[in-house]
């Protein structure tokens, strides 16, 4: 008889792999995967927000001249990063798997949405954060879209309130019913001190250019947790 294996967190960093094609959290396969990004990014998620670690993340209020400055924020206290809540975006109040601390996400009245998660990691140099961060959106456009196809459009060092960080932004696109359904990833890995490292990762899907810029912001107004 054969044993069942526990679900896995998809999106998990590090490893940069995602599950096996053949495993997903909800016992699909990979054209199931597609169908629920295609169907919109922030529904999917929802099958994600299972039995896991409690977010050790509240709400504060952004006073500074970031992007979106004024909106309230979520502070992860567990991953070390503070980000904004656009109008519109929900924060995801609950139970996260293990991958993951925090997200917030948008459902498009036309179908589809968007999603930003943060989560910890391990300790990452600063020279490795570039190799770090494009493996790890690679993998993570593969599990997304496993038939499907990612393009690079961007990789560049940036920092997080002085601290190294690398951000990576793919165009990535799903196969339904032989159309080809546009999508935006973003990654982006901070180190936090020399001990620890954070991720936000965020998915546009359908990515349109008002979609994207409003991701990329999300993203963009990341800054280190002050307690």
């Amino acid at each position: 008889m054969t044993t069942p294996q526990p679900p896995q967190p998809p999106l998990a960093y590090p490893p940069a792999a995602p599950v096996p094609p053949a495993t997903s959290p909800s016992g699909r396969g990979p054209g199931n995967r597609r169908t629920m990004v295609v169907g919109g990014v922030a529904a999917a998620l929802v099958l994600l927000l299972v039995a896991g670690v409690a977010a050790g993340w509240w709400l504060t209020r952004d006073e500074d001249t970031a992007p979106y400055a004024g909106r309230p924020r979520v502070t992860d206290s567990a991953a070390g990063l503070s980000y904004a809540i656009p109008e519109g975006w929900e924060s995801d109040g609950k139970k996260l798997i293990d991958a993951f601390t925090s997200s917030v996400s948008k459902r498009n009245a036309g179908g589809g949405g968007s999603t930003v998660l943060a989560g910890r990691a391990g300790t990452v140099p600063q020279s490795a954060l570039q190799r770090q961060a494009e493996r790890a959106a690679r993998s993570n456009a593969e599990f997304f879209y496993p038939d499907g196809s990612s393009e690079p459009e961007e990789s560049r060092p940036t920092t997080v309130d002085g601290r190294p960080a690398h951000t990576v932004a793919l165009r990535v696109s799903a196969d339904k019913q032989g159309a080809s359904i546009p999508g935006h990833l973003r990654l982006t890995i901070v180190s936090i001190d020399d001990s620890r490292s954070a991720f936000l990762l965020g998915v546009a899907q359908p990515g349109g250019p008002e979609e994207n810029r409003e991701l990329d912001r999300v993203m963009e107004s990341a800054s280190l947790d002050p307690r």
